[in-house]
């Protein structure tokens, strides 16, 4: 099977830069990734973030399918811990009818955000968790069935007689996404794709499972539905394309700055290269960066394609949807086009 090859934008902000910019620019990659042929276009959703502006993947999931002719476009991910199931699936059912065939609903169970965070985005006192996702899952898997006539809600459904509207024939792609084998078991048994987040977690995962392990339990446990006959797995990786070596090394010392700095408790927007080139890691700031560095992809186009190739047989992916963040968008517009043609898209 030929390797489907995505993109994942968390509209970074960066320094001197405003969230208006991020979202532009979002907008603007999307644009791109459409005429350069690849497969699917999905935007993150954070919040209380002074990195990233993509507080709400559904607008902007209803702005670039707008803009856009081809790419399925979707949500990496909506985190379904904030959010009434009814109210996901009817969002994802009014894209759906705006762009027939092209939506992609990615649903993930992290926060996105701090806990105080968390708790404000909370409907009330009774609130969701994580011990009630798998149950969420379930009740945006039957509403959407039920909203497309595949299957009815049951007589004995707690919410029979409910809909998500609009109804009509198909629906959005359903994909799960996780970081490890808890998050696996869900997509497996509810028969959904899972995408696996090599680019926050890296090959080691959570739970102390590492992330190939993760995809063969996937495999190993999957229930087939009527959406997803057969196991289908994709990996998120980070990358940076550039024509050489070098260029993506030095263009990723912004990346790896903003994350020494996170990773000591300091947030904020995206350094220059500039800023970065000119730092001076605290031991403290190197420890935090160590492991990151193994996790992110970098050089020339031919040696990200032959790396993100490998990567894909290691986890038997058959999608890898790449994150790239760069200072200057122009570069960050560079690597796609450079990696596109890798890959003959």
């Amino acid at each position: 099977m030929t390797l489907k090859i995505n993109v994942l934008d968390q509209s970074p902000i960066r320094e001197g830069g405003t969230s208006q910019d991020a979202l532009n620019e979002t907008i603007d990659l999307a644009k791109l990734a459409d005429d350069l042929g690849f497969h699917r276009f999905w935007v993150a959703e954070h919040h209380n973030s002074e990195s990233f502006a993509g507080s709400a993947p559904e607008i902007m999931i209803a702005r670039i399918a707008a803009e856009t002719s081809r790419i399925r476009v979707g949500s990496g991910g909506v985190m379904m811990t904030h959010y009434a199931p009814l109210k996901v699936a009817e969002t994802f059912r009014v894209l759906h009818t705006l762009a027939p065939g092209r939506i992609d609903l990615g649903i993930g169970r992290a926060p996105g955000s701090d806990l105080r965070t968390m708790s404000a985005l909370q409907p009330g006192p009774e609130r969701y968790g994580i011990h009630v996702y798998p149950q969420q899952i379930q009740l945006v898997k039957d509403l959407l069935a039920d909203a497309s006539g595949e299957a009815p809600l049951a007589d004995n459904h707690p919410f029979q007689g409910i809909h998500a509207r609009p109804a009509g024939p198909g629906g959005p792609e359903m994909w799960l996404l996780g970081s490890g084998p808890d998050s696996a078991e869900i997509a497996a048994v509810t028969g959904h794709p899972f995408s696996y987040a090599h680019f926050i977690v890296g090959d080691g995962g959570t739970e102390g499972i590492d992330g190939p392990s993760s995809l063969i339990h996937y495999r190993r446990r999957f229930v087939p539905s009527p959406n997803c006959p057969t196991p289908r797995a994709s990996i998120g990786v980070a990358a940076i394309v550039a024509e050489t070596d070098e260029e993506a090394e030095r263009l990723s010392s912004s990346v790896r700055l903003w994350a020494a700095r996170v990773g000591c408790g300091v947030f904020g927007p995206f350094p220059s290269v500039e800023t970065a080139m000119a730092h001076e890691f605290s031991p403290q700031e190197k420890a935090v960066i160590a492991g990151r560095t193994k996790r992110v992809f970098l050089g020339t186009a031919e040696r990200v394609r032959d790396e993100l190739q490998a990567k894909a047989e290691e986890y038997g992916a058959d999608e890898v949807m790449v994150v790239t963040i760069t200072f200057d968008h122009a570069a960050r517009r560079r690597s796609y086009e450079l990696l596109a043609k890798a890959f003959g898209l």
